[in-house]
Order: C-alpha cells, then sequence, then structure tokens
C-alpha cells in the first residue's frame, strides 16, 4: 500500500510543529531573510504580528512588523506593511518566512 499524502503540502513552525503556512501560498522563494533563504507567502496562518517599524533591507525601506508562531511565540519571519520604492509596493500585505524556521509537512 502506498503512502497516501492527506490533505495540503503545509509548512510548520520548526519549533512547535504549528501550522503557519501553505505550500500553495508560496510567491517566491528567492527571498533572504536575517538568516539565510527566506520564502515570499501570500498568506499565512496562526501567527501573531509584531510592532511595525521602518528597516532598511536589501531593497529598500520598508514598514514591517516581525510575525510570531501563535503557539511558541518564535521569530519566523516578518509581514510587509509598507514599501516606500515603487517597484517595491508588491509586497505590502506579504509575509516572510525564514526557511530555517518552518518545516514541510505532508510532502
Amino acid at each position: 500500500m502506498e503512502n497516501e499524502v492527506v490533505g495540503p503540502r503545509l509548512y510548520s513552525c520548526c519549533k512547535c510543529r504549528n501550522h503557519v503556512s501553505l505550500h500553495d501560498d508560496i510567491i517566491s522563494k528567492a527571498f533572504q531573510g536575517r538568516n539565510g533563504r527566506a520564502f515570499l507567502f501570500s498568506h499565512v496562518m496562526n501567527i501573531t504580528v509584531g510592532v511595525k517599524e521602518d528597516r532598511q533591507l536589501i531593497t529598500g525601506l520598508h514598514t514591517v512588523a516581525d510575525v510570531y508562531c501563535g503557539d511558541c511565540r518564535e521569530v519566523l519571519g516578518w509581514k510587509y506593511e509598507r514599501a516606500y520604492e515603487p517597484t517595491q509596493k508588491y509586497k505590502e500585505g506579504k509575509f516572510i518566512l525564514e526557511k530555517s524556521k518552518i518545516v514541510k509537512e505532508n510532502w
């Protein structure tokens, strides 16, 4: 009997396995986080959004807010609240999750 995957492919918090995003919500895997590779997601779930602050990132000045696992409070990445460069506006309202902070489920 083959192993059949039940349910969608997910990403979970590396610490507590709380489901935080769906594979289908990845916009890009070509992002840089604080600790290496990161993915840009259109939606995330079971997270807490922190305080907004202006941060100078590789692509210019953005207003971002750290995002935390809703269960264990591990910092998973950030949310783009505002982009000041016109070419970066597509990131607004989207989420960065660090590859090192999430694990695959149902793959």
